[in-house]
């Protein structure tokens, strides 16, 4: 396990370059801050290896690894931002609502106050557009080879690089203590 530092290899999504995103990294798996976040908190976990789309496209390690990372990156969120509950998401394939072609999962703080239920799943899912292109691209190829689509029609304004690096650099430090606080969650 490591916090990202300015010297870290670059690591994509997909794609997209996403390296001051990030604000852990494992052997096999990251979480980074979101482009267009539904809540403050909405990050997401995703492998290294980006060839891997689907949940099935993980190797044995890598499921250990990515489900590893996704439990303490769900324990930090939540404790980070005094969540009452998360909803973790994967959408596993462009007919399941993923919009870009590479295995990720959202993690989504959630409170009993101001709760919107099941809307979220709206939002998740408002991405057509892109996801009809993603559909579209010529199979399994096609669409690691598209990756993304930029226009198309979303609610979600994206926010700056400088923003999310902040972010990024704030949720980094915070796990750094949070980790230190939680040695149980080092014994991997």
């Amino acid at each position: 396990m490591t916090l990202t530092t300015p010297t870290m290899n670059n690591i994509y999504f997909s794609k997209l370059l996403v390296t001051k995103q990030v604000f852990y990294k494992s052997k096999y798996t990251y979480a980074l801050v979101n482009l267009k976040p539904l809540v403050p908190g909405h990050v997401l976990i995703v492998p290294l290896n980006t060839n891997i789309l689907n949940i099935s496209d993980l190797s044995p390690k890598e499921s250990t690894d990515y489900f590893r990372t996704l439990q303490i990156i769900h324990r930090f969120i939540k404790w980070y931002y005094k969540a009452d509950s998360l909803n973790i998401a994967i959408q596993d394939g462009p007919e399941a609502g993923q919009s870009i072609p590479h295995l990720h999962t959202h993690i989504i703080p959630r409170y009993k106050l101001n709760n919107i239920g099941d809307k979220i799943y709206d939002k998740l899912d408002a991405w057509n557009a892109r996801r009809e292109c993603y559909v579209n691209a010529d199979g399994r190829n096609g669409r690691k080879k598209h990756g993304i689509v930029e226009n198309y029609d979303s609610p979600r304004v994206p926010r700056s690089e400088e923003e999310m690096y902040k972010e990024a650099l704030e949720l980094g430090n915070s796990l750094e203590s949070f980790l230190e606080e939680h040695p149980e969650l080092n014994d991997y």
